[in-house]
């Protein structure tokens, strides 16, 4: 499977008009955006705002964050099976609204959003802060309950973001990359000396607003699959959650996933890039064990040779995370595990719940649970008042002047198991 992506370079955001991309800039005609927006059930009010590298800025607290795309050759479009039909997507083309985000934020859904800073210490910690931001701001219905309230976010943020992509339709892209996995026969024949290795991307499912979905399935509900690395990039994983802002996967992570990026430039070279396996984090002894079985039995089935496992999320996922790699080590696969810590404040906490004498190859993105001190911004951008009671925060997290003295568990992406967090801030 072949798919290129058309990077076209945003390098501001502005309100004007008409929505499109012009000299890099992505103009928005705010009032046609937020019509479009504020129809979506469960939506009382929609409001729009724009968040640029080096303001002073925070934005808070975060649902999620997406990039805007377009599917502009091939079967499907963006989101399938959510925004779009359920089609195979992952090839033909797709534009690519590079260094654009859009961020979500409104009243807290449940106590794990998070903070971006666009300057100032916070911002070496997130992404987002290098991205120019279009901030959609909506307010639930009152009275509705958690569950309704995280799904009208997330459809605002996606709807936001296939929104903003159809003005890159048909504009020129700056740069096109294509990205291409072979069958399993047919890289075994063209690259018989390399080693033949495979991404494991756990998916945090363990319900209460820690949700993931794949073509619209709610991963909870899936047993271990095979999917082309390219389906994940063109929007067929997408992210439900509510869980700590640090390590989740925003929606935007999931289709810049920087470990299929890593391997994809590896791949032929390296490496034989065989594939991707998807697997869930789910609550329950039994589906953990049916689900790391599964996993343990494709890594061999495809005759891999190394396997590069990531977890999402702490804690109970720390379970599957050992669970898978020491049943696909069983299988005589050399396995790579890529993880944060929640060593506590001093760093001398046990920094997983779980551990096995097989998991003897770590990467470590950072102890979630170091503390920060975020100075006051000229401007917030969504409900301050909630950052003492988000995960990070304590009762006086928010000082008088302004600051914040929070764990780094409260930036989005902080510590993201991908290593999209603070390793990409720092340019890694």
């Amino acid at each position: 499977m072949r798919l290129e992506i058309g990077n076209i370079f945003i390098k501001d955001i502005q309100f004007g008009d008409q929505t499109k991309v012009e000299n890099g800039v992505l103009y928005v005609n705010k009032d046609e955006m937020i019509k479009k927006l504020s129809v979506i059930e469960h939506v009382k009010s929609v409001d729009l705002d724009i968040a640029r590298p080096g303001e002073s800025v925070r934005i808070t607290p975060v649902k999620d964050v997406i990039e805007p795309r377009v599917k502009v050759e091939g079967p499907g479009g963006i989101f399938p099976g959510v925004i779009g039909k359920v089609d195979t997507v992952g090839s033909g083309r797709t534009h690519v609204l590079k260094g654009a985000a859009v961020v979500t934020t409104g009243k807290v859904v449940g106590f794990q959003e998070g903070i971006i800073d666009m300057t100032g210490p916070g911002a070496e910690y997130t992404p987002f802060s290098k991205t120019v931001n279009l901030i959609v701001i909506a307010e639930p219905d009152d009275g509705i309950d958690q569950h309704r309230h995280e799904e009208a976010l997330r459809m605002v943020g996606l709807n936001a973001g296939v929104y903003l992509g159809e003005a890159g339709r048909n504009a020129t892209p700056d740069e096109v990359k294509a990205y291409e996995t072979d069958t399993i026969f047919e890289g075994a024949a063209k690259y018989p000396n390399l080693p033949k290795v495979g991404y494991v991307y756990m998916l945090q499912t363990q319900g209460l607003l820690h949700d993931t979905y794949v073509y619209g399935v709610d991963a909870k509900k899936i047993v271990p699959t095979i999917l082309y690395p390219t389906e994940v990039m063109d929007g067929a994983v997408l992210s439900g959650n509510c869980v700590s802002s640090c390590d989740k996967n925003p929606t935007y992570v999931h289709c810049n996933n920087p470990m299929i990026e890593e391997l994809y430039a590896m791949h032929g070279k390296e490496i034989n890039f065989v594939g991707v396996i998807i697997t869930n984090e789910n609550v329950y002894l039994a589906d953990k064990e049916r689900s790391s079985n599964w996993t343990a039995k494709l890594c061999k089935y495809l005759g891999l040779d190394g396997a590069i496992v990531s977890q999402e999320g702490f804690g109970n996922p720390d379970t599957d995370l050992i669970m898978n790699c020491k049943k696909i080590e069983m299988e005589d696969v050399k396995t790579v595990i890529s993880t944060d810590e929640y060593a506590g404040r001093d760093g001398a906490s046990q920094s997983l719940a779980d551990a096995d004498i097989r998991a003897n190859a770590v990467v470590s993105n950072g102890n979630a649970n170091m503390v920060i001190v975020l100075p006051p911004m000229d401007k917030t951008i969504g409900h301050i008042q909630y950052v003492d009671t988000i995960a990070g925060g304590f009762d006086g997290s928010l000082r008088a002047d302004g600051s914040i003295e929070v764990e780094i568990q409260a930036i989005t992406g902080a510590t993201n198991e991908l290593g999209f967090g603070y390793l990409s801030a720092k340019g890694y």
